[in-house]
């Protein structure tokens, strides 16, 4: 579904990207792990049309969105869930759900909706509070929704189980393993380490704004490549 070919990418003159490669298929948890700076959230960016591409090609499906404005990467049915949730807080929980409606698919808004309170029930409880006093992970939980009232084919998630408690995070990764296995494809930025390659499907190492490792992500996650250059003792543990 998506094929990012020799891309590179950054902010003004700094290049962060240099000729990366990666590709997702149809129902797949792919995972791209690094140390702090690697550029992960760089990458996911450029991919949804948030940062110049300087080099290289991102298709999605028959879809050239090399240089696609954000608002036609969405509409053309991939999702960005970025780091820091960056939800409207001044908004309901329902309010939120409803600005993200994007009308391209046959769901509805009334549809969609209901089919994120069916994945988050707190949200429904929650429907008419602000979401500047729902916790942490309710936050979190309200934005990978507001992603899927885009109604994806493909979900990119930006470190969602960042800050949050270990049984939050159990809930969290429950719900992109539901996903992908009723056949959307997930993007997965991801600190936890471990518990990404556990339920991933394929794994990329980007160190330094370049590939450096790619495989099966038990493969991966035996390979002491992963431990010793990238993320140390965090995965060594």
């Amino acid at each position: 579904m998506l094929n990012v070919e020799n891309l590179s990418a950054g902010y003004g003159t700094k290049q962060v990207l240099s000729d990366v490669s990666l590709k997702v298929q149809k129902g797949e948890i792919v995972v791209l792990v690094g140390p702090n700076g690697a550029g992960k959230s760089t990458l996911l960016n450029a991919i949804s049309g948030m940062v110049k591409v300087k080099g290289g090609q991102v298709s999605f499906g028959a879809r050239d969105i090399t240089r696609a404005r954000p608002d036609q990467v969405i509409r053309g049915g991939l999702a960005h869930c970025p780091e820091g949730r960056q939800i409207f807080q001044r908004l309901t929980v329902e309010e939120n759900l409803i600005a993200a409606h994007l009308g391209r698919g046959p769901k509805s808004a009334t549809a969609l909706r209901e089919q994120v309170y069916g994945l988050f029930p707190i949200l429904l409880e929650r429907r008419h509070s602000s979401a500047n006093r729902l916790s942490g992970g309710q936050q979190q939980m309200l934005a990978i929704g507001r992603a899927l009232m885009a109604e994806p084919d493909l979900l990119m998630l930006d470190e969602p189980s960042l800050g949050l408690a270990p049984k939050v995070i159990t809930q969290i990764f429950q719900i992109i393993l539901d996903l992908a296995e009723a056949g959307m494809s997930i993007l997965l930025v991801e600190q936890n380490v471990r518990l990404a390659l556990e339920v991933a499907d394929y794994a990329y190492v980007l160190e330094g704004g370049r590939m450096r490792l790619d495989g099966p992500a038990d493969q991966i996650a035996q390979d002491p490549q992963l431990a010793h250059l990238y993320l140390g003792a965090a995965v060594a543990a």
